[in-house]
């Protein structure tokens, strides 16, 4: 439909809209030549330490930076956090658990006379604990799509665990990160390629797959070379490569020659799946084959009449059957039969046109001497002169200590992005990264310990005014937790928690007819044991069908790179914490603990609050958590049916406990662990 406006005062409007960007505003060829410029694609400068007029506040470079900025607009920095917020900060941003009591106490005890030498100590045993791979290695696998099926309509499960343990051992052992970058993208091609090297490249394996009858294979395999280009190029560069597959970049200097210059790097990958097995699997196998040799050489040393060879025979040939078995996974591999690549017709791969070699971006440091292949490439990516991998690295490193990056477009620096609130400190945390052997702990182990982490994240007026987005850091930031995080911290709190690391994903219990969904109806059996209590970085993932706990706190998909979570505030995230019932039996499993470690309602309750806030409760909250008590009390005392079904609950899963209330005291406090882990505090970051 043809709709124009009538003469009247905003007759002109229609055609002057349409031409007022076509005579005011550059040609999309000029503005990727302009943005050539731009600051994200000049050499990474190393910026002096700035001076600053408060002397006495900075404890770490990082503060200079911040406060330069924050007396340049008349602001101050807030005071400390007190040291229990400060300890559930760094536990919660480190690990992604909460301190135990113990530790809090402790930790108070030292902070009294050395704040900042306590939380230093405490940083060090949080950077060595196994959790930190488990937290930190989420992070990288919501970059890396990582999910446990194959996506669209058939969303066949798969075998991925591997490259999910590969991530977590890496992030633990600190493997630098250019070499954790180089490994993903080309491991299987360095000299001597071991298995773990292999399995890295699961990191480009983690595209859907389409399993459907009819599907054209070759549109699927370009379609999963789109993905790895744009995926390196958010996570890796902090640029939208992708937006030149069909086209020239309409903003940034980089062509569609040049994109398909970086596909034929990819195009000469196959896609195998290969056996992964564990140590334990190894040790296994060992001794299996050590009985295979010894029965060889058994029968070897019978006689062909001897009436013993036969039995003999069918020993070995069953034993031979019962090798242990390994998991496998998908990598990377090198074709030995090149294909030729081709630019395609605005993105189209029935629609080939001329031979494209393997290149890079003329805008970004150059390629050295290259044969083509992806090891070259990995390379080129990590390489020290690349202006954009270890300024993108520390960013999103910052982005999940404060909430938002110093670009806060964390996966788009290019033009069209938002430029760095604090230029020189990214470029200074950039070079200190790459000077300390890309140390990812290095950088966490900089920023935790600075005064400027360590800030109280309590609003106040005179930031209100001048800063009301907070993007001078005159304050911490507060948010949400992750929802891995919400489930870790429920499962730390009851006592629950199971320390197993590695392995198949898992299944917590989850609401009935979750698996309905899709075209292909699954099945979801809870775990038993300990694996019903893992850390939910373990939890299986169905693309189309995850987890709903997850889901509803905005964990991704895995559909594509995720390089941000999104943090929504909805009824159904409470109604979750209250009845999904992964977090009722971890309620229940919390009262169990407050009755069998306190002696009081005074008592637990404080203690409840120590385990879910890292705090005691106030006058007014104790108050009102004693007449819920008493209140639920009173209550199960007449319904006494559900009391028992209360119990019945706790005794399935192994959690009863005998109290001189019986039935009923259990039942209430019950809903009192309900009431604590469903609070806004013990699920938010302060």
């Amino acid at each position: 439909m043809n709709m124009r406006l009538h003469d009247g005062p905003l007759a002109g409007l229609e055609t002057d809209a349409l031409a007022w960007p076509l005579a005011n505003g550059p040609s999309l060829g000029q503005a990727a030549d302009d943005a050539a410029g731009h600051w994200a694609f000049q050499p990474i400068a190393n910026p002096a330490i700035p001076s600053v007029q408060d002397r006495a506040w900075p404890s770490s470079p990082v503060d200079h930076f911040i406060l330069r900025k924050l007396e340049a607009n008349k602001l101050t920095p807030s005071p400390w956090a007190d040291a229990r917020t400060l300890l559930r900060r760094a536990s919660l941003d480190l690990t992604g658990l909460p301190p135990t009591h113990d530790e809090v106490m402790s930790f108070e005890a030292e902070a009294a006379t050395d704040l900042p030498g306590a939380l230093a100590r405490r940083v060090e045993r949080l950077l060595a604990s196994p959790a930190y791979g488990e937290r930190w290695g989420r992070h990288w696998l919501d970059t890396a799509r990582y999910a446990d099926s194959d996506g669209y309509s058939h969303d066949a499960g798969r075998s991925m665990w591997p490259y999910r343990d590969w991530v977590i051992d890496a992030t633990n052992r600190d493997v630098s990160f250019d070499r954790f970058v180089i490994e993903q993208l080309a491991g299987d091609m360095l000299p001597d390629a071991t298995l773990p090297q292999r399995i890295a490249t699961g990191f480009h394996r983690n595209t859907q797959i389409n399993t459907e009858g009819g599907v054209d294979k070759e549109q699927f395999r370009v379609d999963s070379i789109f993905d790895r280009i744009a995926t390196t190029g958010e996570v890796m560069f902090g640029l939208t490569l992708g937006c030149a597959q069909c086209h020239d970049h309409k903003f940034d200097p980089i062509s569609q020659v040049e994109y398909y210059r970086l596909f034929a790097f990819f195009n000469n990958a196959d896609e195998p799946r290969i056996e992964a097995p564990t140590a334990e699997v190894l040790a296994r196998r060992a001794e299996h084959g050590a009985r295979v040799k010894q029965l060889e050489t058994e029968l070897s040393a019978l006689a062909k009449e001897d009436a013993k060879r036969k039995p003999l025979e069918a020993s070995l040939a069953k034993l031979k059957k019962a090798r242990p078995s390994a998991a496998t996974t998908l990598v990377m591999a090198k074709r030995g039969k090149p294909r030729t690549t081709r630019r395609f017709v605005q993105g189209d791969f029935t629609r080939p046109a001329e031979e494209m070699q393997p290149g890079t971006p003329s805008v970004l440091h150059r390629l050295a001497q290259s044969d083509g292949n992806r090891l070259d490439f990995a390379r080129w990516v990590a390489d020290r002169n690349n202006p954009l991998l270890a300024r993108v690295a520390v960013n999103r490193m910052w982005q999940h200590f404060f909430g938002r990056g110093i670009v806060q477009t964390e996966n788009d620096f290019g033009s069209q992005g938002i430029p760095p609130t604090h230029p020189k400190l990214l470029d200074w945390l950039a070079v200190e990264f790459m000077e300390n052997g890309w140390s990812q702990k290095q950088i966490h182990r900089l920023i935790v310990t600075s005064a400027t982490y360590r800030q109280a994240s309590l609003r106040r007026a005179d930031l209100e005014r001048v800063d009301p987005y907070n993007k001078w850091l005159g304050r911490q930031a507060r948010f949400r937790l992750d929802a891995e995080v919400v489930r870790d911290l429920a499962l730390a709190s009851s006592g629950l928690l199971s320390a197993k690391m590695g392995g198949p994903g898992v299944f917590p219990p989850q609401p009935d007819g979750c698996m309905d969904l899709g075209q292909h109806r699954k099945t979801w059996k809870a775990s038993s044991g300990e694996d019903r209590f893992r850390r939910a970085a373990y939890t299986y993932r169905w693309r189309n069908t995850p987890h709903p706990a997850l889901k509803v706190f905005d964990a991704p998909a895995g559909l594509a790179a995720c390089t941000r979570r999104i943090r929504s505030n909805t009824p159904l995230q409470a109604l979750t914490l209250m009845n999904d019932p992964a977090f009722v039996e971890l309620a229940v499993g919390l009262a169990r603990r407050l009755m069998t470690e306190a002696d009081s309602t005074a008592n637990r309750i404080r203690f409840g609050f120590q385990l879910c806030l890292g705090r005691e409760p106030d006058a007014e909250e104790l108050r009102l958590l004693t007449g819920l008590v008493e209140s639920q009390r009173s209550e199960f005392a007449v319904q006494s049916a559900e009391a028992k079904a209360v119990v019945a609950r706790a005794k399935l899963l192994g959690q009863a406990t005998q109290s001189a209330g019986g039935d009923t005291e259990f039942a209430a406090w019950t809903m009192a662990a309900r009431v604590l882990l469903n609070l806004d505090e013990t699920i938010t970051r302060e």
